[in-house]
């Protein structure tokens, strides 16, 4: 009898090549996992150039037709070793030192994420650009929406550049300025703009995060606020005293979750489908509205099931699982916690030894903290290894080329808020940040 070779460790990467290896290694290693989609071991050059997501967990989503595209990668980037582009990576910052500094988020693939200065959420790393004010250039290993923030937050004269203009997220695609700029006015023509007696507003709008730079001015300039997954709550709090309603978006998951902890109904939460007249509601359930959520979603949380949170605890009595709140509500009431990936990392960095987790969040970051944390059992609840599409597009041929591309004198791929969207944009975010959790 053969005895069944397990995948090895290391990082997702690797694990998926492996998985789309020679035919008798690919057997080997399917008899314990999987991976979502078999190009996602091929560089993300051969997808920048087309329409979509590339492979990964946002592969099926519609992709808007003005997402940016990246440009084709040099041929020496592309043909280059894995242990040349460390190599590279690595003497490129060691030139530059100081002068720039390099973002990685949480779901970044750990060849990309070992050369990072800092290590963290959107807004963690976007705070972590505001504190080092000297450097000329900040590369954020990360999505579009995160550039944007980290310009609007950064120096006038520092350069923040996104390795590959194809690492957007569709999530943030599904909520666009012109959807909700309609969406506000159908709103405002039922509501109304006259504030009630308490001098709440009708509808306060509040934005993810994970969101454009014209929908975070969209709601500085109408009264409104963005929120992280970490501070939702207290974000909701801060409406609720300004207004009689609250229009969040763009991810319904994040929105249901943290109004129904709050004691919100369900019945006073309906969905708003852009598509649809009135978000396909009528205008008395409009008028019972508590927090109107908007039709999107994240692809990687969208993923995790109630089923896969059942097997957990079958074959892992005693364990502990946490999962993301952009997950969907049933996953989370299943759940024995729910939490922002920093609030994932610190939960597991403070449980006993011998702890067992299963971790509803996007597989590099789990399989980083396994990686961290080998005194607990840690796996991702979601047995298929299926990244974020969009994050995933940040190569290490990337990170190599813009970085010496700046070590030359060259900034490649910077991401720029117009001055007009920026100031309103950034009136948001301060208000944000005044928020305490």
């Amino acid at each position: 009898m053969t005895a069944t070779i397990p995948v090895p460790g290391g990082s997702v990467a690797t694990r998926i090549a492996l998985l789309s290896g020679p035919e008798e290694a690919l057997n080997q290693a399917q008899a314990s996992t999987a991976t979502c989609a078999p190009g996602l071991a091929s560089g993300p050059w051969y997808f920048d150039a087309a329409p979509g997501y590339g492979p990964g967990a946002s592969l099926t989503d519609a992709a808007p037709a003005g997402i940016p595209r990246q440009a084709e990668l040099p041929e020496e980037y592309r043909r280059a070793s894995d242990a040349e582009l460390e190599e590279r990576i690595t003497r490129a910052k060691e030139f530059l030192g100081d002068r720039v500094v390099i973002l990685g988020h949480f779901y970044q693939r750990d060849e990309v994420v070992r050369h990072a200065d800092f290590v963290g959420d959107s807004f963690q790393l976007a705070r972590a650009a505001k504190s080092r004010p000297d450097a000329e250039a900040i590369v954020f290993c990360g999505v579009h929406f995160m550039a944007e923030t980290a310009d609007l937050l950064s120096g006038p004269d520092q350069a923040v550049v996104l390795p590959n203009l194809a690492a957007g997220c569709s999530m943030a695609d599904m909520a666009d300025a012109d959807s909700v700029a309609e969406c506000w006015e159908q709103l405002s023509a039922l509501y109304g703009e006259a504030p009630d007696a308490l001098g709440r507003q009708p509808v306060i709008p509040v934005t993810y995060m994970n969101s454009s730079a014209a929908l975070k001015a969209f709601c500085g300039e109408n009264g409104g606020i963005v929120c992280t997954s970490s501070n939702a709550a207290a974000v909701l709090e801060w409406a609720f005293e300004r207004g009689q309603r609250v229009l969040f978006f763009p991810d319904q998951h994040l929105g249901r979750n943290t109004a129904k902890a709050m004691g919100i109904p369900l019945a006073a939460m309906p969905m708003w489908n852009p598509r649809l007249p009135l978000g396909g509601n009528t205008p008395q359930t409009l008028q019972d509205a508590k927090v109107l959520l908007w039709n999107g979603f994240c692809s990687v949380h969208k993923r995790f099931t109630v089923a896969q949170i059942e097997q957990a605890r079958a074959e892992h009595p005693g364990v502990r699982v946490i999962v993301h709140p952009e997950c969907p509500m049933p996953v989370v009431d299943a759940a024995d916690e729910s939490g922002s990936t920093d609030y994932i990392q610190k939960a597991i960095a403070a449980a006993p030894a011998g702890s067992t987790f299963a971790v509803g969040t996007e597989i590099n970051m789990v399989n980083r903290l396994a990686a961290q944390y080998p005194q607990y059992t840690i796996f991702c609840l979601d047995p298929v290894i299926c990244p974020c599409s969009t994050m995933y597009r940040i190569h290490p041929g990337y990170l190599a080329w813009v970085l010496e591309g700046l070590a030359a004198g060259q900034v490649h791929n910077r991401i720029t808020v117009p001055a007009a969207t920026a100031s309103a944009a950034r009136t948001a975010l301060e208000r944000m940040l005044a928020v305490r959790p």
